[in-house]
Protein backbone atom coordinates (compact mmCIF):
# COMPACT_ATOMS: atom_id res chain seq x y z
CA UNK A 1 0.00 0.00 0.00
CA UNK A 2 1.53 3.62 -0.71
CA UNK A 3 0.32 6.81 0.24
CA UNK A 4 0.23 9.85 -1.67
CA UNK A 5 -0.03 13.69 -0.17
CA UNK A 6 -1.74 16.08 -2.79
CA UNK A 7 -1.83 19.40 -2.86
CA UNK A 8 0.28 19.59 0.60
CA UNK A 9 0.41 22.89 2.61
CA UNK A 10 3.20 24.00 4.22
CA UNK A 11 3.76 26.65 6.66
CA UNK A 12 6.80 27.55 8.58
CA UNK A 13 8.04 24.46 7.19
CA UNK A 14 5.58 22.12 8.77
CA UNK A 15 2.54 20.38 6.94
CA UNK A 16 -0.52 22.12 7.31
CA UNK A 17 -2.71 20.31 5.92
CA UNK A 18 -3.06 18.51 2.80
CA UNK A 19 -5.62 19.00 0.10
CA UNK A 20 -5.69 15.41 -0.71
CA UNK A 21 -4.75 12.19 0.68
CA UNK A 22 -4.34 9.30 -2.20
CA UNK A 23 -4.01 6.08 -0.89
CA UNK A 24 -3.48 2.59 -3.38
CA UNK A 25 -3.62 -0.70 -3.10
CA UNK A 26 -5.63 -3.27 -5.03
CA UNK A 27 -8.13 -0.43 -4.37
CA UNK A 28 -7.57 3.50 -4.78
CA UNK A 29 -9.08 5.61 -2.46
CA UNK A 30 -8.41 9.44 -2.34
CA UNK A 31 -9.51 11.32 0.89
CA UNK A 32 -10.23 15.19 -0.31
CA UNK A 33 -10.06 17.76 2.53
CA UNK A 34 -12.74 20.67 2.96
CA UNK A 35 -12.91 22.59 -0.34
CA UNK A 36 -14.06 26.29 -0.37
CA UNK A 37 -14.86 29.07 -2.65
CA UNK A 38 -11.51 30.42 -2.51
CA UNK A 39 -9.35 32.25 -5.34
CA UNK A 40 -5.79 31.35 -5.96
CA UNK A 41 -4.63 33.82 -3.81
CA UNK A 42 -6.48 32.54 -1.20
CA UNK A 43 -9.62 35.14 -0.99
CA UNK A 44 -13.29 34.21 -0.54
CA UNK A 45 -15.15 34.93 -3.03
CA UNK A 46 -18.53 35.38 -3.88
CA UNK A 47 -18.99 36.58 -0.86
CA UNK A 48 -23.17 36.27 -0.07
CA UNK A 49 -23.88 34.08 -2.97
CA UNK A 50 -24.32 30.58 -2.12
CA UNK A 51 -25.14 29.34 -6.12
CA UNK A 52 -21.45 30.95 -7.04
CA UNK A 53 -19.66 29.55 -3.74
CA UNK A 54 -21.27 26.25 -4.32
CA UNK A 55 -20.23 26.32 -8.42
CA UNK A 56 -16.81 27.61 -7.61
CA UNK A 57 -16.18 24.99 -4.49
CA UNK A 58 -17.16 22.16 -7.08
CA UNK A 59 -14.76 23.21 -9.27
CA UNK A 60 -11.79 23.62 -7.13
CA UNK A 61 -12.83 20.01 -6.03
CA UNK A 62 -12.75 18.86 -9.27
CA UNK A 63 -9.40 20.16 -9.71
CA UNK A 64 -7.87 18.26 -6.36
CA UNK A 65 -9.30 15.06 -7.68
CA UNK A 66 -8.05 15.33 -11.40
CA UNK A 67 -4.45 16.41 -9.41
CA UNK A 68 -4.75 12.82 -7.64
CA UNK A 69 -5.60 11.27 -11.25
CA UNK A 70 -8.99 10.61 -10.92
CA UNK A 71 -12.06 11.61 -11.86
CA UNK A 72 -15.07 13.50 -10.30
CA UNK A 73 -17.04 10.49 -11.20
CA UNK A 74 -15.06 8.65 -8.96
CA UNK A 75 -16.42 10.45 -5.90
CA UNK A 76 -18.60 8.27 -3.92
CA UNK A 77 -19.25 10.61 -0.85
CA UNK A 78 -19.31 14.18 -0.03
CA UNK A 79 -20.18 15.64 2.98
CA UNK A 80 -21.42 19.16 2.33
CA UNK A 81 -21.24 21.75 5.36
CA UNK A 82 -23.00 25.05 5.34
CA UNK A 83 -23.72 28.50 8.08
CA UNK A 84 -27.08 28.49 5.80
CA UNK A 85 -29.11 25.47 5.45
CA UNK A 86 -32.09 27.48 4.19
CA UNK A 87 -30.47 29.15 1.67
CA UNK A 88 -28.33 26.20 0.48
CA UNK A 89 -30.93 24.11 0.30
CA UNK A 90 -33.14 26.84 -1.25
CA UNK A 91 -29.52 26.68 -4.18
CA UNK A 92 -29.26 22.48 -4.41
CA UNK A 93 -30.24 22.41 -7.39
CA UNK A 94 -26.96 24.20 -8.51
CA UNK A 95 -25.47 21.55 -6.46
CA UNK A 96 -26.65 18.57 -8.42
CA UNK A 97 -26.52 20.67 -11.72
CA UNK A 98 -22.77 20.87 -11.28
CA UNK A 99 -22.42 16.77 -9.93
CA UNK A 100 -24.25 16.03 -12.79
CA UNK A 101 -21.96 18.04 -15.01
CA UNK A 102 -18.99 16.02 -13.64
CA UNK A 103 -21.02 12.36 -14.09
CA UNK A 104 -20.98 12.58 -10.02
CA UNK A 105 -23.83 10.15 -8.10
CA UNK A 106 -21.94 10.21 -4.35
CA UNK A 107 -23.70 9.71 -1.53
CA UNK A 108 -24.14 12.51 0.56
CA UNK A 109 -24.35 14.72 3.69
CA UNK A 110 -25.80 18.23 4.32
CA UNK A 111 -25.42 19.57 7.57
CA UNK A 112 -25.52 22.92 9.05
CA UNK A 113 -22.76 24.61 11.05
CA UNK A 114 -22.28 27.13 13.42
CA UNK A 115 -18.99 29.13 11.26
CA UNK A 116 -16.73 28.21 8.87
CA UNK A 117 -13.07 28.59 9.36
CA UNK A 118 -13.41 32.37 7.44
CA UNK A 119 -16.78 34.19 8.26
CA UNK A 120 -17.19 34.87 4.39
CA UNK A 121 -17.48 31.18 3.55
CA UNK A 122 -21.14 29.89 3.19
CA UNK A 123 -20.40 26.34 2.30
CA UNK A 124 -17.58 23.61 2.26
CA UNK A 125 -17.51 20.50 0.67
CA UNK A 126 -15.01 17.40 1.48
CA UNK A 127 -15.21 13.92 -0.44
CA UNK A 128 -14.17 10.45 -0.52
CA UNK A 129 -13.45 8.93 -4.12
CA UNK A 130 -12.66 5.21 -4.85
CA UNK A 131 -11.20 3.40 -7.78
CA UNK A 132 -10.80 -0.11 -8.43
CA UNK A 133 -13.41 -1.42 -6.22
Amino acid sequence: MSRTEIGPRVVGGKLMYNHAVRVDGTQSLLFVAGHEARDDRGTVVHKGDMAGQIRLTIERLGSTVTEAGMTMADVVQIRVFTTDLAECKAQYGVLMDELAAVHCRPASLLAEVSALSDPDMLIEIEALAATGI
